[in-house]
C-alpha cells in the first residue's frame, strides 16, 4: 500500500500489546482497572480464538478454573471466569456440576467474552514492524489494519513506551512430513485442524496418529469412539518411551509456581537447557484420566471376543514419510529401543507433534541491534520478564509465552498467566498495583535460595553447620 501511515496517538502510549491469546488477554484484563495505563493491544485475527481445532466435546483444560485470567492475582476483578458463569446465569450448575476443571470449549467462550467486552483490544491489526526511536525515546510499532476477509486496508504506526509481546506458539511439523502437509489433497493434517477434517478422518479405512502428548491422546481416544468396533483400524504411535501419564501430584504441580520460576531462572543457561528437556513429564505427558478412558475403550470393544483393531506403539520415530499413489501414505519407522525399522501404509495422519514458540526474528527485526542474546542466540529475558535490551534503550520490552528458556515449565502453564501479568504491571509502573506472594511452594529448590521465606515467629531453632 502506498498511501502513509496514519498515527494513533501522537503522544506515546504506555502499553503496546502484540498478540491477543491468553496471556496478553489476561494482561489486558488486569491493565484495565489501571486508569492513569494508556495501552492499546493488536491481534491480526478478526476475533479471539483459542485451539479451535481442538475443542473436543467433554475434553477439559489441565488447569483447575481457578486459573482464569485474573484470579490468581486478583480474585475480586470482574474478568474472573466465575463472573463469566453469574452473567450466564450458570453459576449454581457449574457449583453444583463439582468440575475442578473446566471443559476446553468453555475456556474458549469466557476467553471470548472477555475479548467481546474489554476495552482497547484491536482485532484485524496485524503488527508488521518495531523499531527503537532513539531521538523520542519510544518505541515505533507499525501495523496493517485488515478488513473482514483479511485484506490489508489501511497502514498505521503508534508510538509507545513499552511492550509485550504475545504472539504465541505456531504448530509443530517434523521435517520428514513437511512435504506431505504441504501437499495438496494428501491426507496429512495437525492436530491443530483436526476437527476442520474430523469427518475426513473418520472415513477413512485407516488413520496413524503421531504424538504421545495430551494431543494425540485426545484425537485417539475420539477416532477410537466413533469408529465400528473390530474395525477400527488405528495406530497411535509416539517418540517417548511409554504412553506416559503427567506428572499431576500436589508436589510435582509446584514445579509451576512463581518460586520454581525465579529458581530456575537462576540457574546457568546449560543447566536450564537440560533441566528443560528433562522435564518433559510434567507438561508434555497425557491426563491419567484420558488414559483410563482409552484403556476403558478399549477393554470395552473385547466383551465380545476379540481385539480391537487399533495398534498402540510408543517409542517410535517417523525416520521418512512418502505418498503411495494419490491418495495414500507410507510411513517409515524406527524403533527407538529395538533399533528395526519398519513401514506403514495409512490413509491418514493426525500429527499432534505439538507447538513451538513463534519465531521472533521477524518482528523484531528492527530491535536487533539492541538485543542481548544467550550462547544459542536466543534473546536474554530477565527475573522481571523484560527482554535485555542495550542500555540505551530507555523503554521495556516484556515476554509474554517466549520465555521458556529462561523461566522453565511454567512458561506456557495457563496458571502463571495471571501472576505474570500482574509482576509486568508491576515492573512497567514502578509501583504494586498488584500485590504478589513472597511464597507459593512449600517445596525450596535450591540450598542457596536468597532470603528465607519462613516468618521469623515460625523460624525453628539455628543449627551450626558440621565442618567440611
Amino acid at each position: 500500500m502506498t498511501t502513509p501511515p496514519r498515527h494513533e496517538p501522537e503522544s506515546p502510549r504506555d502499553l503496546v500489546g502484540i498478540g491477543i491469546g491468553p496471556c496478553n488477554l489476561s494482561l489486558a484484563a488486569l491493565a484495565h482497572p489501571l486508569a492513569e495505563l494508556d495501552a492499546v493491544f493488536y491481534e491480526q485475527r478478526p476475533g479471539f480464538e483459542w485451539h479451535p481445532g481442538l475443542l473436543i466435546e467433554d475434553a477439559t483444560v489441565q488447569v483447575p478454573f481457578l486459573a482464569d485470567l485474573v484470579t490468581l492475582a486478583d480474585p475480586t476483578s470482574p474478568w474472573s471466569f466465575l463472573n463469566y458463569l453469574r452473567t450466564r446465569e450458570r453459576l449454581f450448575p457449574f457449583y453444583f456440576g463439582e468440575r475442578f476443571h473446566m471443559r476446553r470449549a468453555e475456556y474458549d467462550g469466557y476467553c471470548r467474552w472477555v475479548s467481546q467486552h474489554l476495552p482497547g483490544l484491536r482485532f484485524g491489526h496485524q503488527v508488521d514492524a518495531v523499531r527503537w526511536n532513539p531521538e523520542r525515546d519510544v518505541f515505533e510499532v507499525d501495523f496493517t489494519q485488515l478488513d473482514a476477509d483479511g485484506e490489508a486496508e489501511a497502514l498505521g504506526r503508534t508510538y509507545t513506551r513499552n511492550i509485550v509481546l504475545g504472539v504465541g506458539t505456531v504448530p509443530y511439523v517434523p521435517d520428514p512430513l513437511k512435504p506431505l502437509v504441504e501437499a495438496p489433497g494428501v491426507p496429512v493434517v495437525h492436530a491443530a485442524d483436526y476437527l476442520d477434517h474430523r469427518a475426513a478422518l473418520l472415513a477413512a479405512g485407516h488413520v496413524t496418529v503421531v504424538g504421545s502428548g495430551q494431543s494425540g491422546a485426545e484425537i485417539f481416544l475420539d477416532l477410537l469412539r466413533h469408529r465400528p468396533a473390530g474395525r477400527e483400524k488405528l495406530h497411535w504411535i509416539g517418540r517417548t518411551e511409554a504412553f506416559a501419564p503427567m506428572e499431576y501430584s500436589k508436589l510435582g504441580l509446584e514445579h509451576f509456581t512463581p518460586d520454581h520460576t525465579r529458581y530456575f531462572h537462576a540457574l546457568d543457561e546449560p543447566v536450564r537447557d537440560r533441566l528443560v528437556a528433562a522435564q518433559w513429564q510434567l507438561h508434555k505427558g497425557v491426563d491419567s484420566g484420558t488414559l483410563a478412558a482409552i484403556h476403558d475403550e478399549l477393554y470395552r470393544r473385547t466383551l465380545d471376543g476379540g481385539w480391537p483393531d487399533a495398534v498402540l506403539t510408543p517409542g517410535v520415530r517417523v525416520r521418512t514419510a512418502g505418498r503411495i499413489a494419490a491418495t495414500r501414505v507410507e510411513l517409515h519407522l524406527e524403533h527407538v529401543q529395538q533399533g528395526s525399522r519398519s513401514r506403514l501404509a495409512t490413509d491418514a495422519v493426525v500429527l499432534a507433534t505439538g507447538y513451538r514458540e513463534r519465531p521472533l526474528d521477524h518482528i523484531l527485526a528492527g530491535l536487533d541491534p539492541y538485543l542481548r542474546r544467550d550462547s544459542k542466540e536466543r534473546p536474554r529475558i530477565d527475573e522481571e520478564f523484560r527482554f535485555v535490551l542495550d542500555p540505551s534503550v530507555t523503554g521495556s520490552l516484556y515476554a509474554q509465552n517466549a520465555e521458556l528458556h529462561t523461566h522453565g515449565v511454567g512458561a506456557p502453564d495457563l496458571g502463571l498467566a495471571a501472576w505474570r501479568s500482574a509482576s509486568i504491571l508491576n515492573s512497567l509502573t514502578g509501583k504494586e498495583p498488584y500485590p504478589l506472594p513472597a511464597r507459593t511452594a512449600f517445596t525450596t529448590f535450591g540450598l542457596d535460595e536468597p532470603g528465607s521465606r519462613v516468618p521469623t515467629a515460625r523460624e525453628g531453632k539455628r543449627l551450626t553447620p558440621l565442618a567440611d
